[in-house]
Order: structure tokens, then C-alpha cells, then sequence
């Protein structure tokens, strides 16, 4: 039994030192099969190192008290000075439940709207308004938030605004100081990010649901199964792996506020900071007001980090559920 077992761990530990080399050898096999391929890639490769990942090196700004006279590698470190800075601010709660919040309520309804406008939009008969529906719903996302920040404050101008100015009076109603009333922001946030980029997550979804096969559709048809039906036993389902997709990629940008949406849109009024300052905005005046980049830079790691520890958490979860839906 003892030999039996000495020479099965012999074989153990000489199989294990084989798995290197037949790695190398099936690595290189593949490179020489496939070289032509890997040469097509090459540009791509080296744009992607150079752009995203040379540049991690900034990492360590994070770490430091950055000296403009000596430079970034001979300033001195910080350690987690930066960081807890975040944390240890009046604000950070603030900042850190707003952010949150807002993020969650963003990516429930960019799921909810647009799979229900993609589902409307292909239903319908005629393809020629169907493509001009969604030329209109696309425009938005295409804007910046400076130029959308001014068709807000067109709205809601205190004195020549559409409803201060008309809307309002005609239902009898007084006049409201919106960049000075906390207590509207809350929805238009979120109705201002929905308008912007529903058109690109319908398009997205709706993509999806053209590549089904209608055979799925006209066998359901024919066993009597009404529109209700079929899209929630053949379109919801057969769409619910980019939903997924679409969903773990956003659930990694829940730390990381759009600047614009909640600095250009407000147009930094103090008076809505308590339901508009995000993690974002608040690196961002601490910047102008204070100018330690290794602040910012703490905070965009940070983001970074706790988005890619979602992201892999979010994927682990659908992967428990249904492995084909998940992301890798």
C-alpha cells in the first residue's frame, strides 16, 4: 500500500511538472497556427497598452502628497492619508448615499424603459417610422450635458423658464425657484439621465430582439399564445443574457457619478448640494479649493477598485443562477 501510494504522488508531482512546458508548447503551437491573426491584432494590442494600461503607473499618485518641484516619483508618500480623507469628511455620507442611490434608481430604469420602448418599437408594422422613432430617442445621448444643462435651464428659469413662465400660471399654480428647491431633484435627475440615454440602451436591447428567430414567434402564433405571452416566454427570455450584460456593466459604474449630469444640469447651485453632491462633484471642488491631485486620484482608485469587486461579485451571483447569462 505504501509504495502504491509513494508511486501515485510521484506521478502526481511529475504530471504537475509537465503541465508548464505543455502549456509553453500548446501557447506557441497556437501562435505559430494562428500568427496572421495575432498580427491583425498587434496594432490593437499595443493602442490598448499604451492607452490603458502604461498609464496605471498614475496609481501611485494616489499613494502620495504630490510636490510640483519634485515631481511624482520623489514626492513623499501619504499612504492612506487620501483615502481616508473620503471617509473621515463631514460629507462622506452624503456624497457616498447619493451617489449610491442615484445609480441604483439609473440603472432600474435605464433596464425597465428602454427593454419596454425596444419591445413597443418592434411591434411596430411600419419600419419606416420605426427607424425615425429611434433616430429621435437616439439623439439625446449624443448631446453633452453643457448643451442639456441649457435646455433644462430653459424649463426651469426662474423668471423666463417654460414653467415658471407658462405652464405653471395656466394651471393656476405659483411659480417655483428650481435651482433653490432641493426637493425636485431627486426626480429630475434621474427623468434628465432616462431622456439622455434610453435611446442607446433601446437601440441596444432592440438589436437583440431582431436577432431572434421569428419561427419562435409563428410556432407560439399558431399554439394560440397572444403578444403578452410571447414576449414574456420567448422575448424577455431570449434577451435576458445582454440584459445581464448591460446590467453587471453599469452595476461597475455604481461609484462613479456622471460629473455632468449632477454638476452642469444643477449648475452647481450650494442650495441643492445635500441632493446633488456626489462623489464626483465633491473630489472635483476639493480640487479647485484645496489642488492635491493625489486626493483625486485616491478617489478614482477607489471607484476603480469597489466597481471591479461589483462587477465580479454582480457576475458570481448570475453565474449561481444561469451560467449562460453570465458575463465570463
Amino acid at each position: 500500500m505504501e509504495s502504491s501510494t509513494t508511486s501515485k504522488a510521484s506521478d502526481n508531482i511529475h504530471h504537475t511538472s509537465e503541465r508548464p512546458a505543455i502549456l509553453t508548447f500548446t501557447f506557441f503551437r497556437t501562435i505559430r497556427k494562428f500568427w496572421m491573426f495575432y498580427l491583425m491584432m498587434l496594432p490593437a494590442i499595443i493602442l490598448l497598452v499604451l492607452n490603458n494600461y502604461i498609464p496605471m503607473f498614475g496609481i501611485i499618485i494616489a499613494f502620495k502628497t504630490v510636490n510640483y518641484t519634485d515631481g511624482i516619483l520623489r514626492s513623499p508618500w501619504a499612504g492612506l492619508t487620501n483615502f481616508e480623507y473620503l471617509f473621515k469628511t463631514s460629507d462622506a455620507w452624503i456624497i457616498t448615499r447619493n451617489t449610491l442611490l442615484y445609480n441604483s434608481l439609473f440603472i432600474v430604469l435605464n433596464l425597465i424603459f428602454p427593454v419596454a420602448f425596444a419591445i413597443m418599437l418592434n411591434e411596430m408594422k411600419n419600419r419606416f417610422f420605426s427607424k425615425v422613432h429611434q433616430t429621435i430617442m437616439f439623439l439625446p445621448y449624443f448631446l453633452s450635458y453643457i448643451i442639456i444643462a441649457y435646455l433644462v435651464f430653459g424649463f426651469m428659469s426662474d423668471e423666463h423658464g417654460y414653467f415658471n413662465g407658462t405652464l405653471l400660471p395656466a394651471l393656476g399654480l405659483d411659480p417655483i425657484r428650481w435651482y433653490f428647491t432641493k426637493e425636485v431633484w431627486p426626480f429630475i435627475l434621474p427623468i434628465v439621465n432616462l431622456w439622455k440615454g434610453m435611446g442607446y440602451y433601446t437601440v441596444i436591447y432592440m438589436a437583440a430582439i431582431i436577432g431572434i428567430d421569428d419561427e419562435y414567434y409563428e410556432a407560439a402564433t399558431i399554439d394560440g399564445a397572444g403578444k403578452w405571452q410571447q414576449m414574456t416566454s420567448i422575448t424577455l427570455p431570449l434577451i435576458a443574457p445582454i440584459i445581464t450584460i448591460m446590467t453587471l456593466l453599469q452595476i461597475g459604474r455604481i461609484f462613479n457619478a456622471d460629473f455632468g449630469l449632477f454638476f452642469q444640469v444643477t449648475r452647481d447651485s450650494g442650495v441643492l448640494f445635500p441632493v446633488t453632491n456626489v462623489i464626483d462633484t465633491y473630489v472635483y471642488r476639493t480640487f479647485l479649493s484645496v489642488g492635491d491631485i493625489g486626493l483625486s486620484s485616491a478617489a478614482g482608485l477607489l471607484q476603480s477598485v469597489v466597481g471591479f469587486i461589483l462587477v465580479f461579485l454582480a457576475n458570481w451571483v448570475v453565474r449561481r443562477f444561469n451560467s449562460d447569462n453570465a458575463l465570463f
